[in-house]
């Protein structure tokens, strides 16, 4: 049987990416510590984060939840480099894994990956000779393992593969949702990696939270699959039960949501053939659904000069259907109080070159204006 790396790390990671908060918007270290306990005890062990998770809290959460209270040997350690987002030098870029490391004080970072990785911004890793970086930062022994997280099309990744052969794994958006979504071609690029000999980490299995509460169609067919299975366990188990994968990423947000993914993956059980069924049809459902396909990763938010909270207007139109007009109306007012509307859209593109969902954000905003600022 073929073997690959992290074959034995165990199949539930933790993803720092939407960690609890105080309500002042500062990370609950407090609760985040609390979580890392509970996981660590269960016997997972694979965190990760990045440079821009948090605007850096993110890592230097990690630093006092984790690096400062475990010994470095009982965990590995992710994060990543965002040539795309602050780095207006190469000189800027390569600088962050020196503040990574000074942020998390782990000494070392054990996964390490260019992050975001589309067509729009690939040119910015080649100029600024970001993949021989890495490597002299593996054999300086500062990283043990690099890759890089993907957001574009198959031909890209193979592409990249195909050029940089000595990439170690992928970190790919995988979940059943998104398995044929042709805006993220999930399972097309789990083929390539595997036929590439390339491990996946996997991020977005519950889609930002999307299939941990889904339309009702879905929730019923799961539901009445098994009254007793949450609903984001579905999520994570197909994922984690696909070939050559090293961890599946949950961004896990509570205490609640760390100790029921625990519980369905303490000792994993991939899906059945009567379970993988029972995904089908719930993705047949999830083709009808015209939602707005956003993960509140929010990468669109912190680049928008007119400072509007993106992914906030996009909650509400989801969740606006079958509400009455006022109480749509009611919520966006709140959710753009102080910030700004989706008729103030410069129409810049800056959002639509950095989402990783591929959605036309521009032309949606559009939407939400005229549904929510127009609308009588």
């Amino acid at each position: 049987m073929e073997r690959y790396l992290g074959e034995k790390t165990p199949k539930l990671g933790f993803g720092l990416m939407r960690l609890p908060k105080l309500d002042n918007g500062k990370i609950d270290i407090s609760q985040t510590a609390k979580m890392v306990d509970m996981f660590m005890s269960a016997e997972f062990t694979y965190f990760d984060t990045a440079y821009v998770y948090d605007g850096g809290e993110s890592e230097a959460a990690a630093k006092i939840a984790l690096v400062d209270r475990y010994p470095r040997e009982s965990y590995t350690l992710a994060t990543k480099l965002n040539a795309a987002m602050g780095s207006p030098s190469e000189d800027e870029a390569k600088r962050q894994l020196k503040t990574s490391l000074e942020r998390t004080g782990a000494g070392y970072f054990d996964y390490y990956l260019l992050h975001a990785i589309g067509r729009g911004n690939i040119h910015i890793y080649d100029d600024y000779h970001l993949w021989d970086f890495v490597r002299e930062q593996k054999a300086a022994g500062l990283i043990k393992h690099y890759g890089f997280s993907f957001h574009a099309d198959p031909m890209l990744l193979d592409e990249l593969l195909t050029k940089h052969p000595d990439v170690e794994f992928v970190q790919l958006q995988i979940n059943y949702a998104d398995w044929e979504n042709p805006g993220v071609a999930a399972r097309r690029c789990w083929e390539i990696a595997r036929a590439h000999g390339k491990p996946v980490t996997i991020m977005e299995p519950v889609k930002g939270g999307a299939l941990a509460d889904p339309v009702p169609a879905v929730r019923d067919i799961l539901l009445a699959a098994d009254p007793t299975a949450s609903l984001a366990s579905w999520a994570i188990r197909f994922a984690a039960s696909l070939d050559g994968v090293i961890t599946v990423l949950s961004g896990m947000s509570n205490v609640a949501q760390m100790a029921d993914n625990i519980s369905f993956m303490k000792d994993f059980r991939p899906l059945s053939d009567a379970e993988l069924d029972v995904i089908r049809r719930a993705q047949g459902e999830l083709e009808s659904d015209k939602s707005i396909p956003c993960t509140a990763c929010r990468y669109c938010v912190s680049g928008c000069p007119a400072n509007i909270p993106i992914p906030d207007i996009f909650s509400v139109a989801n969740r606006q259907r079958g509400n009455a007009a006022f109480r749509g109306r009611r919520e966006y007012s709140i959710a753009t109080v102080d910030r700004g509307k989706a008729s103030d859209c410069l129409e810049c593109g800056q959002c639509v070159s950095v989402c990783p969902q591929h959605i036309d954000v521009i032309a949606r905003l559009r939407e939400c204006a005229d549904r929510f600022e127009n609308a009588k």
